[in-house]
């Protein structure tokens, strides 16, 4: 019996030693990995935090965050509202992570349902967020920047981002910097950087730009992490993208798209997708004659959604009519808008 109790005290004795750090042990054995580099990061001063890229529509926004991330997330049209929601993208080094919120352009001509939940969309973006990039078009400055201006936070550093510098008359230095400095007096800037989001000029400048104004911070997404959406809203942005690229300038706004089923097979992705159309004259220029147009479109978001979600992907599209949908609240809640 005193052998049993001798040996139940030795037992304890070891365990008290394994679970009590000396100084003679490697504290860091007994921490989590994760929470351990966590600590370290932030240590370090590794800094965190979320970027707002507002502007009025079409002057870039969402080509400029596909080129800050690295990646194509967010959808690009020349025509102007392409982004509907909210889409985060996410860029991590060593020294910061970087969650770049891209919202929709401010809208100030259509006024409906839909276009007043999208500036909504806007409003509400700019709350929490640590840094807002404000992106204007080189040498173009107009009444709708000045109402996006407006909206702008005025105790959150702003960033002046002056896109498009490829173009003829942007290429002149001084007349870039006069412009710039034209824009700077209407609002008091944290900074400026012009930058040219088609062709990348000047990005990795614009992040050390922003860097510094993000919070000290462990990052709060896997380094491989590039987005927050789901497969499911991606495929359905790549159908919007499709349908702006190959219809007129009106049609792709009375439309919107809805993803009805997804479902992951091993090598697979199987995608069924509605568009949604106001009439049933939009409904055959949707489709083209002989179905030819839906086809094309149908095809290259195939593509695209092969190459994003690095799988073979069936994908079947077709066209629903539902009238006054732009102008349906409770439908726009449905829709996730």
């Amino acid at each position: 019996m005193a052998g049993r109790e001798a040996a139940a005290e030795e037992e304890k004795e070891m365990r008290r030693r394994v679970n009590m750090p000396s100084e003679h042990m490697d504290t860091k054995a007994n921490m989590d990995i994760e929470t351990f580099l966590a600590g370290e990061r932030a240590a370090g001063g590794y800094r965190c935090g979320f970027v707002a890229i507002v502007g009025r529509p079409n002057v870039g926004k969402s080509t400029l965050m596909n080129h800050l991330i690295g990646q194509k997330i967010s959808i690009t049209s020349k025509k102007a509202q392409t982004t509907r929601n909210r889409v985060t993208g996410i860029y991590t080094d060593d020294t910061a992570q970087f969650v770049f919120v891209d919202t929709p352009g401010f809208q100030t001509d259509h006024r409906n349902a839909l276009n007043d939940r999208l500036n909504q969309n806007v409003t509400e973006a700019l709350g929490g967020v640590d840094v807002v990039v404000f992106v204007v078009e080189a040498m173009r400055f107009t009444d709708a920047d000045r109402v996006v201006l407006k909206q702008l936070p005025k105790h959150t550093p702003v960033i002046l981002v002056v896109n498009k510098i490829d173009k003829d008359k942007a290429k002149d230095r001084y007349a870039l910097e006069a412009f710039v400095a034209q824009v700077r007096a209407e609002f008091e800037f944290a900074a400026a950087e012009a930058v040219s989001a088609k062709h990348g000029l000047r990005i990795a400048n614009l992040l050390e730009l922003i860097k510094p104004y993000l919070p000290e911070s462990v990052p709060m997404y896997p380094e491989d992490m590039v987005t927050d959406k789901s497969a499911r809203f991606l495929a359905m942005e790549i159908v919007r993208e499709k349908l702006f690229r190959y219809l007129g300038e009106e049609l792709p706004y009375a439309m919107n798209v809805e993803v009805e089923q997804f479902e992951e097979e091993d090598g697979l992705n199987r995608i069924y997708i509605a568009v949604l159309v106001d009439k049933e004259s939009q409904k055959a220029i949707l489709i083209g004659k002989g179905g030819e147009r839906l086809k094309k479109i149908s095809t290259e978001a195939r593509l695209d959604m092969e190459k994003l979600f690095d799988t073979k992907v069936f994908l079947k599209v077709w066209v629903k009519v539902k009238s006054g949908w732009a102008d349906d609240i409770r439908f726009l809640r449905e829709l996730g808008l």
